[in-house]
């Protein structure tokens, strides 16, 4: 079983936040067929189906952002799940508008929803980061998130949540770099690049193999002391 857990705040004064857009994407895959009519739940709206022949648990917590922890961590525990069972959806300052990362882990980067799934659930579980842009000034960065998407931003945004929607098995089975590249592909974006696998290095040699492959044939000294001694332990015998 896997819990799909959209970030968001509730209440219709919210609904279209870029802080919402983990709302919007779960909201998108409830409309898929096999998932229930919402209902309430773990302090959360809920709504059950199956992906792929795994069950699926959607949640939009209504403990307001900063409290989102406390409703996906009761419905973890209650299934007797564990963190890498949890795929949190939610908005990323850090990258620019449309633009979508995946990852398992790592920092919360000073987003309250993650801090406070951090807490309650471990740091383990799979994030669907969904870029919204940064204001450019920290100072704005408050009236931003919780600002509504521009129109212009429709142009985008609608296509990555049905994309989502649209390719759910890839979210639940960790197909995420065939998944990067159905979002990019769907808001206009080229494929991700696949990073190319570093040259290996030259296999370290031992000195005395380095000397043995680097020692050049050197001229023998024809006169001196040094030519007789070796005439002597070299040279042909009368």
């Amino acid at each position: 079983m896997k819990i799909i857990a959209g970030l968001g705040n509730p209440g219709t004064q919210y609904a279209g936040n870029r802080h919402n857009i983990g709302f919007m994407a779960v909201d998108a895959l409830q409309r898929l067929p096999s998932f229930a009519p919402w209902s309430k739940k773990f302090k959360a709206e809920i709504s059950e189906g199956e992906i792929v022949g795994e069950k699926v648990l959607l949640m939009k917590p209504q403990t307001y952002m900063n409290l989102s922890g406390e409703s996906v961590g009761e419905a973890m525990r209650f299934f007797k799940l564990t963190p890498a069972d949890i795929i949190a959806i939610h908005d990323e300052l850090d990258l620019p508008a449309g633009r979508v990362r995946i990852k398992t882990g790592g920092g919360h980067g000073g987003h309250n929803g993650l801090k406070s799934l951090d807490a309650h659930c471990g740091k383990d579980y799979r994030r669907l980061r969904l870029g919204i842009g940064h204001p450019g000034d920290k100072e704005r960065v408050h009236g931003h998130v919780l600002g509504d998407f521009a129109k212009a931003d429709r142009v985008w945004l609608e296509p990555l949540l049905d994309a989502i929607a649209d390719n759910a098995a890839m979210l639940v089975k960790a197909e995420d770099s065939q998944l990067m590249n159905k979002l990019a592909l769907a808001t206009g974006r080229k494929p991700e690049a696949e990073k190319p696998a570093k040259a290996a290095k030259p296999t370290a040699q031992s000195h005395i193999h380095q000397a043995r492959n680097s020692a050049q044939p050197k001229k023998l000294p024809e006169t001196g002391p040094m030519a007789e001694m070796l005439k002597r332990m070299f040279g042909k015998k009368d």
